[in-house]
């Protein structure tokens, strides 16, 4: 008699009706994001209403081929973990740079194609410098994440960057509305409920915004019902050197970022990413680029809020995530369902938020709980990185007087943070150690550890 080996929970397939569900609430929590980079860029470039939206509903489509790559996978591309696909705001200054300084939108895409291929070509090398990722580092980067994103949601919460009504009592209160929801929700409903308490609670802080004059509407009316994003729209793109240069360092920032959200989604749904599906995830986020560029779009790169949004609702289906692929792609095909998703106001997106990066941040002192730090300086190599980390999101002017291409690093709190813990994490627990420190089997313990140690258990390390 043969017995079905147990389906794993990110291979699962939801019913319908939950999927549907589940995955709108993954496109709630990143649509403020992803629509951000083409608005930033379009309005600094300065084009018409009719080309922002065209931006828009080109990246909306994008973003949903982008995230069907990385959740279902073929060949060696894609994950095959539940991540959602977006544009990175690391290309975002450099955009506006080459943009505005007479390359245009042509040359912005003839760099976003070419950081695309690099990233394929550079996916395999990524994927063996997965060692130098144990949980001390993983752990860290996971909390810097959540904790850079935080901001984030407390500007949505006071009424979105720019808004007139910044920061009134109304706005901060409609966001903690929306909070109590989802913590309610999640207490005490039953249990399919408490999976979409965040789609319940932005459900309920819509219901609320509408009759108090929140939400506009307008935009509803004005929106085409069938959009179609036909290659290079704008023109041919061109291939200009500096741009080139500068996306090829944006590229290395994505990268970094992609692979700490990679790994943390990896802890959350219990299933361990490898040297080669981190590779495959790469490689996904380079074709996902190089489309971008075809598509009148910019580079894309997996989304942390998203992370989130998995560790606080366990849905770990990687189905679930697809779906909301499926729905961007509608979104992005049909820009007036775009424009209905547009007008929910940022405090309720703020209220929603709070909790999404609260739990991404909490899930990296989960796996930071593995570290030892006794009898070493892994304690050094947490506070210095987050340190550097929170630098750029605590003062974003702070790296105004250096160069470009260090601005495009280092802004990127993440990716500060990033690098520091694995250069922190080489120095104290991978170089030899001077006489009297910590013993190389005390660092393998502590988190650091050779490359071997690496494929053992976490249980094990510990």
């Amino acid at each position: 008699m043969t017995t079905t080996a147990p389906v794993h929970p990110v291979d699962d397939v939801p019913p319908v009706r939950q999927l549907a569900a589940f995955g709108l609430q993954h496109v709630l929590a990143m649509y403020a994001g992803a629509v951000a980079v083409p608005l930033i860029v379009g309005s600094a470039m300065k084009l018409s209403a009719a080309d922002l939206a065209y931006l828009i509903t080109a990246d909306l489509l994008v973003c949903g081929i982008a995230t069907l790559i990385q959740c279902i996978g073929f060949w060696r591309f894609g994950v095959r973990l539940p991540i959602m696909q977006g544009c990175t705001f690391a290309a975002v200054s450099p955009m506006v740079l080459i943009g505005t300084t007479g390359g245009g939108l042509p040359a912005i895409y003839g760099s976003v194609i070419v950081a695309g291929l690099a990233i394929m070509l550079l996916a395999p090398v990524f994927g063996k410098l997965l060692r130098f990722f144990p949980p001390l580092v993983t752990g860290t980067v996971i909390l810097i994440i959540g904790l850079s994103l935080l901001p984030v949601a407390g500007n949505w919460a006071a009424g979105g960057v720019g808004a007139a009504d910044f920061g009134e009592p109304k706005n901060l209160g409609l966001a903690a509305f929306v909070l109590l929801v989802v913590v309610g929700v999640q207490r005490f409903a039953p249990a399919f409920l408490s999976r979409i308490a965040v789609l319940t609670g932005i459900v309920a802080g819509l219901a609320v915004a509408v009759p108090f004059g929140f939400t506009d509407f307008d935009g509803v009316g004005d929106a085409d019902w069938l959009g179609v994003s036909t290659p290079f729209h704008f023109g041919a793109p061109t291939f200009e050197f500096s741009a080139i240069v500068s996306m090829l360092v944006v590229a290395l920032v994505t990268m970094t970022e992609t692979t700490g959200d990679l790994i943390a989604v990896g802890e959350m749904t219990d299933r361990k990413v490898e040297p080669r599906s981190l590779a495959d995830g790469l490689r996904a986020d380079g074709l996902s680029t190089v489309l971008g560029g075809v598509f009148n779009t910019f580079p894309y790169t997996a989304y942390a809020q998203n992370v989130g949004l998995v560790g606080m609702t366990r849905v770990r289906s990687r189905w679930v995530v697809a779906a909301a692929g499926g729905i961007l792609v509608l979104l992005g095909l049909l820009p007036k369902l775009g424009a209905v998703v547009a007008a929910i106001p940022a405090p309720v997106l703020g209220g929603a938020g709070l909790v999404m990066f609260g739990t991404v941040a909490a899930s990296g002192l989960r796996t930071l709980t593995q570290v030892d730090f006794k009898g070493n300086n892994n304690l050094t190599v947490v506070a210095v990185s987050v340190a550097v980390g929170m630098l750029p999101v605590g003062v974003p002017t702070v790296y105004e007087k250096f160069p470009d291409w260090f601005q495009t690093v280092m802004n990127s709190g993440i990716s500060a943070g990033c690098l520091t813990a694995i250069v922190l994490n080489l120095l104290f627990n991978h170089l030899p150690s001077k006489a009297g420190s910590v013993a190389p089997e005390a660092a393998v313990l502590a988190g650091g550890g050779a490359e071997e140690t690496v494929e053992k258990s976490r249980e094990e390390i510990v």
